[in-house]
């Protein structure tokens, strides 16, 4: 099972509560009654939607609504989440719960998320492979970390140094001291 959450789009009935929009959803995958109530109020107390899922959806902000949007999308268990930006608009606080949730999702379901977003942070949180397309094009395939000391415009070194009272701001930012242990952040080049 596959579903798809974007950031910008919505699934829910605008004038209906949230429950009712699940209930939906419920009917269209055919989703097994008991299976369905434990996974909505699971869903419910991870993204904390007691005060939210019987209003309107018109009457809920972008972050509340993002957290419905996600929680119906996935009533039926999908394996594979496609999420196009599920944190676009969001505030910090509300990003990092979006991104704690999925994360616990992938961690109870086994399921493949694949993420597009602009987000670092949200990379960072989520992925343990990072591929970077542009026009099309292929530019990336491997690890986070990789990606970093791929793309970069700075390294960061240290150095232990004999004499200390060398000048070593001429090759770089120094970003700390330790005794005789300096770390710079130097040009990549």
């Amino acid at each position: 099972q596959i579903t798809l959450v974007m950031g910008n789009r919505n699934q829910l009935q605008w004038d209906l509560p949230a429950l009712d929009s699940f209930e939906l959803n419920r009917a269209i995958y055919r989703i097994p009654t008991r299976q369905f109530r434990e996974t909505r109020d699971e869903f419910i107390e991870l993204l904390d939607l007691q005060d939210l899922v019987r209003k309107p959806v018109r009457n809920l902000s972008l972050g509340e609504r993002m957290k419905v949007e996600i929680a119906a999308s996935l009533l039926q268990r999908p394996q594979v989440l496609y999420l196009d930006e599920p944190t676009i608009g969001l505030d910090v606080t509300m990003q990092a719960r979006i991104r704690s949730f999925i994360a616990e999702y992938n961690r109870r379901h086994d399921a493949t998320v694949l993420l597009t977003s602009h987000y670092m942070a949200d990379v960072e949180a989520l992925c343990k492979r990072v591929i970077v397309i542009h026009h099309g094009h292929l530019l990336f395939d491997g690890s986070l970390a990789d990606l970093v000391a791929r793309f970069a415009a700075f390294k960061t070194i240290g150095v232990t140094l004999e004499d200390t009272s060398a000048d070593l701001s001429r090759y770089g930012e120094i970003m700390s001291v330790d005794s005789d242990r300096v770390t710079l952040r130097v040009p990549k080049t």
